[in-house]
């Protein structure tokens, strides 16, 4: 892996690397995604998660007017898989899914080829800057997308914050440098306190790039971003990095490129970023909550009629996966980001 000149780099320049190099980032060699990789996400689990999230989609497009041409944008679609089953289920409500410009925005080239052999359908196409999203009204979905996007990590020491390096003089002996820093500069670009009441801040750069973004082109064509990710909403952040490999917590520092690094999202953050936009605001709750109150376990009794006892225990074994508060239904969480005027509810009718 080829190294900055630097020997020290901040730590999301380090996950950059370690994710995103083009010849030995992890997620641009491999799918990490399934039995196969490292981790199996929510549309992996049973296609009940992303036919929820078609129908959620279909009572949104109405919430905005039923554009008669609308953008539905995945936001890192993994292997593809969500959209190729929301694909298929819009197709049986044919006036949103002839309004439907699916889009794919996407960093990694090799997943990109493993969406196209998934999705074949001529209605896709990729995009690899949201700022050139036509002027349609878009419909975001992040699904485990932001916990993928190199943070920032800072910490208070005494009177004085610190933030993150990690030092290679020796890639084989990678280590943890923190080194001074002046927070209020870093608030000022932000444009809110973040270190307010903190010990501890994590944060990216990047995300927040995003959500400026989405939010703009929100407030200027409508339509909405679902948010869903593990994270919690408490206003006191925590140290939450961490790294996987072959479905194992590993050592951020070791086999480096071949482990995915995440965090948990800290949605007050994200709350508080998203306020600075007049017209925009946000709805929060948990997946368990999301899910449920979308009629999931409903669907699921209504498949599971004429299927034989075995398919139909292993079917509701995947959805109290997703629901389950002890397992997805807490950790993950769900936000909407939409226009104030909208009074859309749905999912989050707490």
């Amino acid at each position: 892996m080829k190294l900055a000149k630097k020997n020290s780099l901040p730590l999301d320049k380090f996950i950059n690397l370690a994710l995103y190099d083009k010849d030995n980032g992890y997620y641009m060699k491999k799918n990490p995604f399934g039995k196969g990789g490292d981790f199996i996400t929510s549309p992996n689990i049973t296609r009940l998660f992303s036919e929820i999230i078609a129908i959620w989609t279909i009572t949104f497009w109405k919430s905005i007017g039923s554009p008669k041409k609308f953008n539905l944008l995945e936001l890192g679609a993994g292997n593809g898989e969500m959209m190729k089953v929301i694909d298929e289920t819009l197709m049986n409500f044919p006036e949103c899914y002839n309004a439907c410009h699916f889009i794919i925005h996407e960093k990694s080239d090799f997943l990109i080829t493993e969406q196209k052999k998934n999705l074949n359908s001529k209605k896709f196409s990729w995009l690899k800057d949201i700022k050139k999203t036509n002027s349609k009204p878009t419909i975001f979905l992040a699904n485990e997308f932001f916990d993928a996007i190199p943070i920032k990590q800072f910490f208070k020491k005494k009177d004085s914050w610190f933030e993150r390096f990690v030092n290679f003089n020796d890639p084989k002996k990678a280590r943890f440098k923190d080194e001074k820093t002046d927070i209020e500069k870093i608030e000022k670009h932000l444009n809110f306190k973040i270190s307010k009441n903190q010990k501890v801040i994590e944060y990216s750069p990047d995300t927040f790039k995003y959500l400026r973004i989405i939010c703009d082109l929100i407030q200027k064509n409508n339509g909405g971003m679902l948010v869903i990710d593990y994270g919690y909403s408490d206003s006191k952040m925590h140290e939450t990095l961490q790294a996987v490999n072959n479905h194992k917590y590993s050592n951020i520092l070791e086999n480096i490129g071949d482990s995915d690094i995440t965090y948990n999202i800290n949605f007050h953050s994200f709350e508080k970023f998203i306020n600075q936009f007049k017209e925009i605001n946000s709805n929060f709750t948990n997946q368990k909550k999301f899910l449920t109150s979308m009629g999931i376990l409903q669907r699921a009794e209504i498949i599971s009629k004429n299927i034989e006892f075995s398919k139909k225990a292993d079917l509701f074994y995947r959805v109290r996966r997703l629901i389950d508060e002890k397992q997805m239904g807490e950790l993950f969480k769900v936000m909407l980001v939409k226009n104030k005027k909208n009074n859309f509810t749905t999912g989050f009718q707490n």
